[in-house]
């Protein structure tokens, strides 16, 4: 009874527990190494590491005033909470699944050869011989080549038919050699023809050793404070298999425009059938095993290209911004009693992970005429957090146009095209090619509004008109930078005009939409996510209140001919609509409760305590932007003032803030492989596929 009132252990809970502990740790060790002891209270230290590892970039206390270790510990808080690290981390995790899951099979066969004592001769004794011989790196070879001849048919006629106890052997044929066994887990693979000039070899696993899942209890309808699914995750969306009873055959169904023949460059869809964003079903198993296959490899690819990107970044951030500091404004640095060069990297890698946290206390007021510095870092900015899934797709399109053609650079090849025309079967932050040019669109749209807001709005405004023509125009764009997630101002955000600030206000609550619904609409599982099937508990009423029976909708059909599903825009407002119910209910009660607290406050000063200033606040820590209104007499942002229950109510809304950004637990890019998951997306297009039929008839 225990287990069900807790939230199941994926990928959402996981990650709630490692920031939850990290943050409850390292706000102990920063409270402990205060200097003078104490002197910063256990509530602030507290709010600090949570603004650090959620990247909200808001401070209770001017960061100059901490010691050496606090100002690193925080510093180190804002690398390891950035989704750069954690998706890095979800690369490894399941490039090792993929090693251990032919690793565990190549042991289990080695230690079942090595425990007969009796000798025995022929292809058994043979077989026996090349399980002892297979080791780590064999098993990373054969999941690293993707098949290409087809698999051993079971009525071949050197398959064993003498039902021996050791049940391992080779069995020959003009394609392949195959180990099969009796037991243990399926998996299938055959090298490549153009990869090996050795006969490939076809790793079989013999009959009965399918994973079948276990029947479960029907699931509990219950209600949860915290969603552990994600945003948009339907309650009951899993990969257990419905009670569907499907067998239309691929080639008798009527297909509609999502629906495919996938014929390309790879072999294992040849004979399948793909889907919208990356879905590939009615594959035979040797296909399958050889998507797994690619899958593995651009994996591979990624565990080093993904630290790379943001080492290389932030190395070269930290050296740039670093020296321009030192060389150009180390007065600026020591007059907060810092090193320029501290200064300098620590305002390159918070640009980068898009904290917003600066140790100087005028943030970037300090060096709003500094061009270079301004550029470099609206680049970081751009590069660690809306742009990143761009600059990754144009730096492995690069990476494949600038590799050199033979057949040794082939597999690079290969691995690449399938990572571009497959990113989301990989990988959180790459997304296919027309997400990502609408994702590109988005970002010019929105910071290009920011941008002429910032220059029209400000029309008339002293504190705008003192600064240089070029100056303000490049304070504007930067701005508009960092308003969305950066978290900086070059600007006092009071100085700004009101409007403008409802602006930010709209931007900041906005600042993660465009790439967490391109990443929830390029999802393999979109639809098993968002419980679209008919079959899922609460599909009716998301009809029903998708308005496709109301008179526009009726039009729609009329002049389009198509019903309202069909659509494309159908799954970005069904991810829009879950985005939205998610937000505004936190908001709205955070906003609440401080007001409720800070009522005392705003009797004694309702203009630095007023409603808006509260919104301010709460929204930029829930968008874990980290602009503030400031205070009047003060450096830190405005939460500095406020009660320590309030401090408490915000540290729960960054940290709930920064997992709205997240993939639901039900994507591909980071479930591990195994016999689940290919089930249900063979079963999403059997569901696809008879709905189409339905369509049709």
């Amino acid at each position: 009874r225990l287990h069900r009132t807790l939230p199941s252990l994926n990928f959402i809970t996981l990650h709630y527990i490692y920031f939850v502990a990290t943050c409850l740790v390292t706000s102990v060790v920063f409270w402990a190494s205060s200097t003078p002891a104490r002197s910063i209270s256990y509530t602030d230290s507290l709010f600090v590491t949570v603004s650090a590892m959620t990247l909200a970039g808001l401070n209770t206390v001017n960061l100059s005033t901490l010691n050496t270790f606090q100002q690193f510990l925080l510093f180190f808080l804002i690398i390891i909470g950035s989704a750069i690290f954690v998706s890095g981390f979800v690369v490894h995790v399941r490039k090792r699944a993929f090693e251990s899951r032919l690793e565990h099979i190549v042991n289990l066969r080695r230690r079942k050869a090595e425990s007969e004592r009796r000798p025995r001769h022929g292809p058994a004794s043979l077989a026996r011989r090349l399980s002892r011989s297979l080791s780590r790196s064999d098993a990373r070879r054969i999941l690293s080549s993707p098949a290409k001849s087809q698999p051993h048919q079971a009525g071949d006629p050197d398959e064993p038919a003498d039902g021996q106890s050791d049940g391992l052997e080779i069995v020959q044929n003009d394609h392949t050699t195959a180990l099969r066994t009796e037991d243990g887990a399926n998996l299938k693979h055959t090298a490549s023809l153009d990869t090996y000039n050795t006969p490939p070899t076809h790793i079989t696993f013999g009959p009965g050793t399918y994973y079948h899942a276990e029947p479960g209890s029907p699931p509990h309808s219950h209600r949860r404070f915290m969603s552990m699914r994600g945003v948009g995750a339907h309650a009951n969306a899993s990969l257990k298999r419905r009670s569907t009873n499907m067998s239309t055959p691929a080639s008798d169904v009527p297909l509609d425009e999502n629906v495919d023949l996938a014929i390309n460059h790879l072999s294992f869809a040849s004979r399948g059938l793909s889907s919208r964003n990356s879905q590939f079903h009615h594959l035979s198993e040797a296909e399958r095993e050889e998507l797994g296959g690619y899958e593995y490899r651009a994996i591979r690819l990624l565990s080093w290209l993904v630290p790379a990107y943001s080492i290389l970044f932030q190395l070269l951030g930290c050296v740039g911004i670093g020296a321009y500091v030192a060389i150009n404004k180390p007065s600026v640095a020591r007059r907060n009693g810092l090193n320029p060069w501290w200064v300098g990297s620590f305002n390159a890698v918070s640009a980068f992970n898009n904290s917003g946290m600066s140790l100087v206390d005028a943030n970037m007021i300090a060096f709003q005429n500094s061009v270079y510095m301004l550029i470099t870092m609206g680049l970081l900015i751009l590069a660690g957090n809306t742009c990143y899934p761009i600059f990754l797709r144009l730096t492995v399109w690069t990476l494949l146009r600038i590799l050199p053609k033979g057949e040794r650079w082939e597999d690079s090849r290969r691995t690449m095209q399938f990572l571009l025309d497959h990113p989301r079967r990989c990988y959180t932050n790459m997304f296919p090619s027309r997400h990502t040019w609408w994702l590109l669109t988005s970002v010019v749209t929105l910071n290009g509004i920011d941008w002429a807001a910032f220059e029209i709005l400000n029309i008339g405004n002293h504190a705008i008109a003192a600064l240089p023509t070029g100056i303000a125009v490049l304070d504007g764009l930067f701005q508009a930078l960092a308003v969305r997630s950066g978290g900086f101002y070059v600007v006092p955000i009071p100085s700004v005009r009101i409007s403008l600030q409802v602006l930010y206000v709209i931007m900041m609550y906005i600042s993660v939409y465009p790439v967490v619904i391109t990443m929830r609409n390029s999802n393999v599982y979109e639809e098993r996510s968002l419980g679209i099937y008919a079959d899922d508990p609460g599909y009716a009423a998301t009809q029903s209140s998708s308005g496709r029976s109301g008179v526009f909708g009726k039009l729609r059909r009329t002049l389009t001919n198509r019903t309202f599903e069909q659509t494309k825009s159908y799954f970005v407002r069904q991810q829009l609509r879950a985005q939205l119910a998610h937000d505004l209910w936190w908001l709205v009660l955070a906003v609440f409760i401080i007001m409720i607290i800070e009522g005392s406050h705003f009797e004694t000063n309702p203009a630095v305590f007023s409603v808006f200033n509260v919104i301010f606040e709460t929204v930029s820590a829930y968008g874990c932007v980290g602009i503030s209104v400031g205070l009047p007499d003060q450096a830190y942002s405005f939460s500095g003032a406020l009660h320590t229950t309030s401090k408490l109510v915000l540290c729960v809304v960054m940290l709930r803030g920064r997992h709205r950004g997240l993939p639901v637990a039900i994507d591909k890019a980071i479930l591990l492989p195994g016999e689940r998951v290919d089930d249900a997306e063979e079963e999403d297009g059997e569901i696809r596929l008879e709905r189409s039929v339905s369509r049709g008839r």
